[in-house]
């Protein structure tokens, strides 16, 4: 309970960053309120990983029957019924809505008001007028799809992300503008689902080459289109919209969809009466103690310039929690892995080539195709690879990159190593399971010793 009317910790939103910080202050005996102007959950549950993810896993399985490998054991897909499938996400966002959310703030005993934030000096919060009292507090608003300043896309009516994951009817065809993680997920799901679907843009430019490049053959290989330019304007065309690129190529479909980025979350906040300061694109600006600018105001998760990861924003806020309360401690970004949750997978744990070369490491890297990997044999789907980056004067492991299926479960192994310091002959040396995809780490690390093919288990 706040002691005198006033908590130890206000938190601004409901999503990743702000319940960990909640649930961290709770177990440091601190008493704490979050406030929540919309949706209980934020967005990973109500707009983001949650429903996309349910939603591809939908899509991939559709498309497993109808690009089934085995023709011993025939399969089928008839058509998509996108209206039950919205209902079915719809219905496992509001049980985790409930289990992870309203149930958890009740166990750690925490109240969560609903309410429109806003600071009117560097000490005083209000909440649709009425004062909340904390000796902190924390922001953590999160981020949301980002348009860009394409003439004639405020013409049209666009999808997002997020409006894409409320359409109870299929296109017949779709343009997705932007290449990276949220515009390549939405582009295979609807093509998976029945959609004629053209991207615009450069597909993962930030992957290991190697990879981006298989997954770009694996898009064209299901019939999505790839226009490796950007959008300069968008016209109307009839009933269709295109988006013409600066070389001139034309994109054409029933709907488009923006994925070019996101945003943070701060109008009605009025940060600049708090005193904290956010940068040209507008993210809060915090510190390594994600401290902002006003010393009893913190900020965690997407509001911040943080890789957009849920886990990302959960660590952090539990940093700015606990550094609220008197520590000084900070995120340790080492290992961190993504995921694109295509198919196959794009994941990756560490530092690039790119950004081992950067940081001044001279490096060494190995890349096996899948063609290699037993398992992938053994499947009948050998497209893609995996790629380690290490340090050549230490053999220390700094990256480890995957385009596979389940690649992003192979991930927590690869974090696991560098996070340990391993060497690739460590890497080489440990234990693998036989016939499962992440032995392809392995086999990957022994091409540092050994480039001649091996045995199944050798």
């Amino acid at each position: 309970m706040a002691r005198h009317g006033e908590f130890d910790l206000a938190v601004i939103g409901t999503g990743g960053a702000a319940m960990s910080a909640a649930i961290h202050a709770r177990l440091e005996g601190a008493s704490v309120v979050a406030i929540e102007s919309g949706t209980l959950g934020g967005t990973c549950v109500n707009v983001g990983c949650v429903p996309s993810k349910t939603l591809l896993a939908a899509a991939h399985t559709r498309h497993a029957a109808r690009s089934n490998p085995f023709p011993g054991t025939p399969t089928s897909a008839g058509e998509v019924d996108l209206s039950a499938l919205m209902q079915q996400k719809d219905e496992l966002i509001g049980i985790l809505r409930q289990t992870k959310y309203a149930d958890i703030a009740a166990a750690y005993g925490f109240d969560i008001q609903s309410g429109a934030a806003t600071f009117t000096d560097a000490a005083t919060l209000l909440v649709d007028g009425r004062r909340v009292r904390a000796r902190s507090y924390l922001v953590a608003t999160g981020a949301e799809p980002h348009a860009p300043a394409i003439p004639g896309l405020e013409q049209v009516d666009y999808l997002t992300s997020t409006t894409a994951m409320e359409l109870t009817e299929l296109p017949a065809s779709l343009v997705v503008i932007g290449g990276g993680f949220v515009g390549l997920e939405q582009a295979q799901l609807f093509a998976r689902l029945g959609v004629e679907v053209t991207i615009v843009g450069r597909l993962a430019p930030h992957a290991e080459p190697e990879l981006s490049s298989e997954l770009h053959n694996a898009f064209l290989a299901e019939g999505i289109a790839v226009i490796n330019d950007r959008a300069v304007t968008i016209t109307r065309n009839g009933d269709l919209v295109q988006a013409i690129t600066r070389t001139g190529k034309a994109a054409t479909g029933g709907r488009i969809l923006i994925a070019t980025g996101r945003a943070p979350r701060t109008d009605g906040l009025d940060l600049a009466a708090a005193g904290v300061a956010r940068d040209g694109r507008g993210f809060i600006i915090v510190d390594k103690d994600q401290r902002t600018t006003n010393p009893t105001v913190f900020a965690a998760g997407d509001v911040t310039d943080v890789p957009q990861y849920v886990y990302v924003a959960a660590m952090a806020g539990k940093i700015a929690a606990r550094n609220a309360l008197g520590r000084h401690e900070q995120v340790d970004y080492t290992g961190m892995p993504s995921v694109l949750f295509t198919s196959p997978q794009l994941a990756s744990a560490g530092m690039t080539e790119a950004e081992a070369l950067a940081a001044g490491y001279r490096c060494t890297c190995r890349y096996l195709r899948l063609s290699e990997v037993p398992r992938a044999i053994t499947n009948h789907n050998t497209r893609g690879g995996i790629k380690i980056v290490a340090d050549a004067d230490t053999g220390r492991v700094l990256g480890v990159h995957a385009l596979a299926e389940t690649a992003g479960e192979m991930m927590l192994a690869a974090t696991y190593a560098i996070t340990a310091g391993f060497t690739v002959a460590q890497l080489a040396d440990i234990w693998a399971p036989y016939l499962t995809m992440a032995e392809g780490i392995r086999l990957t690390a022994n091409l540092f010793r050994n480039e001649l093919p091996t045995s199944c288990c050798a």
